[in-house]
């Protein structure tokens, strides 16, 4: 059969296939990200806007003691997250929870693991005031970066005003916004590229939307659903109870999106499994039935499926990393 046959007859079949499995969403499960996000309102997207900040992104004078800034979190050559299981905060304190990445995070309704922020604009100043991360009291943040010739310049330009913690957050969030991935192999396939994946990250793809059932969580342009469940793998923190006080919320995390995975290692909001090997292992075997307390989890282990699938899923979520934005660190006033 000649090449550009077997190609078109390919993708024919991939495209019924897709269409047989997306007849009762409203929308195809695995739809591309969009190119551009919608500001809010009240906080415009420019450009000055955004060269501000991202220039108090990777400013360390946003932390109280001027050793921290967002970027030593969220770092662009780690797809905005860290590399670690759990990052260090105020003091070299060891955090709780593992750092997400806020590349596409624009995307999301809830911010944060337990879902306590529900903007950008909301979700800048929390890690920037909280004792146990940046450790910065925003009084004497605004006092010192007011004192900086070229941030009183800046926010005058864009905001009217001097340095305000308002501003602070509406540029951050600006910035962020501006923070998307690129289209991956598997948007390509989806588009109609059949080159794009490999024969095993197709068949981890088949695996995704079928009988692994992945996508009944890890749906949408983000590859998560935006909700919150109780997986495990540990329980030693509440999750979306901190934040709602119900009882049912307990150990419950967001579903975090699927994007450029597979340079955000560690995994899990503890960063307890180190390996997209690890994490898709652990939902194959390492589920348990119940969590403390007797709560049951949202999800079972697919002990009825083979180990010899993995490879292919794990194969399917390293093809979905799209170009990530370069991003250098600026020139600081």
């Amino acid at each position: 059969m000649p090449l550009r046959a077997f190609f078109w007859l390919l993708a024919v079949a991939t495209l019924t296939w897709l269409s047989a499995a997306q007849a009762t969403a409203a929308e195809p499960p695995l739809p591309p990200l969009p190119k551009a996000v919608t500001a809010p309102k009240d906080n415009p997207t420019t450009a000055a806007k955004v060269a501000l900040g991202k220039q108090l992104f990777f400013d360390k004078r946003l932390s109280g003691d001027n050793t921290m800034s967002c970027a030593s979190c969220h770092q662009p050559e780690r797809g905005f997250a860290d590399g670690l299981a759990r990052s260090r905060g105020a003091g070299g304190k060891q955090l709780g929870r593992n750092t997400p990445t806020v590349l596409n995070t624009a995307l999301f309704e809830k911010l944060f693991w337990d879902g306590r922020a529900q903007s950008l604009e909301e979700q800048a100043l929390q890690p920037i005031t909280s004792p146990d991360e940046m450790n910065q009291d925003l009084d004497a943040l605004e006092r010192e970066l007011a004192a900086v010739p070229g941030y009183q310049k800046q926010f005058q330009a864009v905001f009217g005003t001097g340095v305000t913690r308002q501003g602070i957050a509406q540029a951050l969030a600006a910035f962020q916004r501006t923070l998307l991935s690129g289209p991956s192999p598997v948007d390509r396939y989806l588009a109609g590229d059949a080159s794009a994946l490999s024969p095993q990250a197709r068949r981890g793809l088949e695996l995704f939307v079928g009988d692994a059932g992945c996508i009944q969580c890890h749906s949408g342009p983000l590859l998560s659903d935006g909700k919150f469940y109780r997986v495990g793998p540990t329980f030693t923190d509440r999750g979306l109870a901190t934040v709602s006080g119900g009882k049912g919320d307990v150990y419950k995390f967001r579903t975090p999106s699927l994007r450029n995975i597979a340079e955000t290692a560690p995994y899990m909001h503890d960063g307890s499994l180190a390996t997209l090997t690890d994490v898709v292992t652990y939902y194959y075997r390492g589920i348990p039935f119940t969590a403390p307390g007797g709560h049951a989890l949202d999800v079972a282990p697919l002990s009825d499926r083979s180990f010899a699938e993995i490879p292919d899923l794990v194969a399917f979520l390293q093809a979905l990393s799209g170009k990530v934005p370069k991003i250098e660190p600026p020139t600081l006033p």
